[in-house]
Formats: C-alpha cells, structure tokens, sequence
C-alpha cells in the first residue's frame, strides 16, 4: 500500500530530528550482532543495541 502524502510528510519532519551513521563491518559481523541482541536483550531493536553499547562506552571511557 502506498504511502499517504500525510504519512511521508510526518516521515521527513521525523527524520530532520535525527542523525545517520553508517558503519562497515567485516561480513558476518552483522549476524553476530543479531544474535547478541536477540540471546541477551528483550526486544531490543538493533538502533537501541548500537545506541546503548555507545552510551555505555562514552560512560565508561569518562572514568579511566
């Protein structure tokens, strides 16, 4: 089903609040991301995996 105009309009004012990464990784990597989240998170998407694994790590990187 197509998009409504409404709904891509709502869709680019929501992307303008937000920043884009793009990282490269070794190929196999990205299910061995996948896998973590899926046997060590409850329903965590991969954006909240990459952004929390982040977080704790600048946290972390503060106290050395």
């Amino acid at each position: 089903m197509p998009k409504t105009e409404a709904q891509l309009r709502a869709n680019k004012i929501y992307l303008q609040k937000l920043d884009e990464f793009k990282i490269r990784l070794p190929k196999g990597y990205k299910e061995k991301i996948k896998t973590h989240i899926l046997e060590n998170t409850e329903d965590e998407s991969t954006n909240a995996f990459f952004k929390r694994a982040i977080d704790e790590t600048i946290e972390n990187d503060k106290i050395k």
